[in-house]
């Protein structure tokens, strides 16, 4: 998968939405080391929630050219972005503004991608719509995770996949469990070292 250009972004705009890094490209290499999987599966419909820049997602729809992809994103400017990122690199992309899925129809999408707010801090730090609703996680650093957990079933279309970044500190083996409440099966894609922080891919199916 190709690394989308990002040559239309002011350095100054990242003051205002999350900046790609380690986490971000993590992803992209987890698509990309499932790429025949998801070629094979042919989807038609695909969402990344939270997409800040839209590298993730404008690298998914630059992968798959047949598949119409969405993103969602609760920063006005970042949906912006996203926007301005897919239409320099040439995809399409329908980027809504909003909480999480919360907003979109039932049972359509064939994959759900979600690189989450994942730092650990207060709850009163989660629910805002600026920067920090990129990285502020709550609790475990789970708490807005945990709200799309329970979405997910919902969202996707029946054999959709659901891939998810996570942190050793959000308690990977707990959102394994809920998921498996939910009746659906995982494997660790891809995982990562990197400063501080030990990082996760994990797909659900």
């Amino acid at each position: 998968m190709e690394t989308p250009y990002q040559n239309h972004i002011d350095k100054a705009d990242f003051d205002y939405v999350y900046e790609p890094a380690e986490d971000s490209f993590l992803l992209i290499d987890a698509l990309e080391k499932d790429l025949k999987y998801l070629k094979a599966k042919n989807p038609m419909l695909c969402l990344e929630v939270g997409s800040g820049s839209g590298v993730i997602i404008t690298a998914l729809a630059m992968a798959l050219p047949n598949t119409f992809c969405m993103s969602t994103d609760v920063n006005l400017r970042a949906c912006v972005m996203s926007k301005l990122t897919a239409n320099y690199n040439k995809v399409q992309l329908e980027s809504i503004n909003m909480d999480l899925a919360t907003s979109t129809r039932d049972n359509i999408f064939d994959v759900v991608i979600f690189n989450p707010p994942y730092v650990v801090t207060e709850t009163a730090e989660c629910g805002g719509r600026d920067i920090a609703a990129s990285w502020a996680g709550g609790v475990k650093g789970r708490e807005v995770t945990d709200r799309l957990l329970d979405m997910i079933p919902k969202k996707l279309a029946k054999n959709g996949t659901f891939y998810l970044l996570l942190i050793k500190e959000n308690i990977p083996d707990e959102v394994i469990k809920i998921m498996s409440e939910h009746g659906f099966k995982y494997e660790m894609v891809i995982e990562r070292k990197v400063k501080n922080e030990h990082q996760f891919v994990f797909k659900f199916y």
